[in-house]
């Protein structure tokens, strides 16, 4: 078992992962794991019968069909100098990735996800974000590279980081709609992204780095962006997307915190 921070906008931090290989869990026990851990995500590396390596996600809550962050951490075990490249898929869902090596920083290939778009009403934005008279930059939309995500563009950073959200009313509606809370986000004056995620009832749980939400926000704005996120948490992160013809590679920084 290891400890990786991922997405460190510098050295020394980022969104911390725990990565355990050769475990024999099963899906509940995994979770109770988990849970004990409290750490933002754990990732099992697992090999299927045919071979091809696999990664199951969880959360304290909740498994998951992806978490881009623990991919990262897992990346960082798997690739070398000599094997810069590794194909994987995912537990629940067997999404196929591919991973990769570059300049010292992991990427991950993922492709779209298309979906149905659940029902949004004109007041559901402001009464998620606990934001009466909110007004947004951009339509609402919900998009997904394996874990669908509501994406909201407010005015500015202050607006971002001032937000106080109603997290069980986005909890329930995402429940309901199949999807995985809130990224809110908005644009710098230098072209930058910043954004936060919502998806879980306590709020010291909220993600330092949600790569999902990045790849679905470079899908659905059709560019590479530069991503922050975590600063607010005391551990501030970057996200770099580069689109690779209908997919997104969504990359960042990867590295060992300590053996657990």
């Amino acid at each position: 078992m290891h400890q990786l921070l991922c997405f460190g906008l510098q050295a020394g931090g980022g969104n911390p992962a725990l990565v355990i290989q050769h475990d024999q869990r099963d899906v509940a026990q995994r979770q109770q794991f988990a849970r004990d851990q409290r750490q933002p995500a754990c990732v099992f590396i697992d090999r299927g019968s045919d071979g091809v390596i696999t990664l199951d996600y969880y959360y304290p809550h909740a498994r998951s069909p992806l978490c881009l962050h623990a991919t990262l951490a897992a990346a960082r075990l798997l690739l070398t100098p000599q094997q810069t490249q590794q194909q994987i898929r995912t537990a629940m869902h067997a999404q196929s990735l591919t991973l990769s090596l570059r300049d010292d920083l992991v990427y991950v290939r993922l492709a779209p996800q298309r979906l149905a778009q659940p029902a949004i009403a004109a007041d559901l934005p402001a009464r998620l974000l606990a934001s009466p008279g909110l007004v947004l930059r951009s339509p609402p939309v919900v998009a997904s590279v394996g874990s669908p995500k509501l994406l909201l563009q407010v005015a500015d950073r202050w607006t971002l980081q001032a937000l106080t959200p109603d997290l069980p009313a986005i909890m329930a509606w995402g429940k309901a709609n199949g999807v995985n809370g809130c990224y809110v986000w908005c644009r710098r004056a230098n072209g930058t992204l910043e954004g936060r995620n919502f998806n879980h009832l306590d709020p010291a749980m909220e993600d330092q780095a949600t790569g999902v939400a990045a790849g679905a926000l470079s899908l659905h704005l059709g560019q590479p962006i530069a991503l922050f996120q975590g600063a607010a948490l005391g551990q501030p992160c970057l996200i770099r997307t580069e689109l690779d013809g209908n997919a997104v590679l969504v990359g960042g920084r990867a590295e060992y915190l300590q053996p657990a």
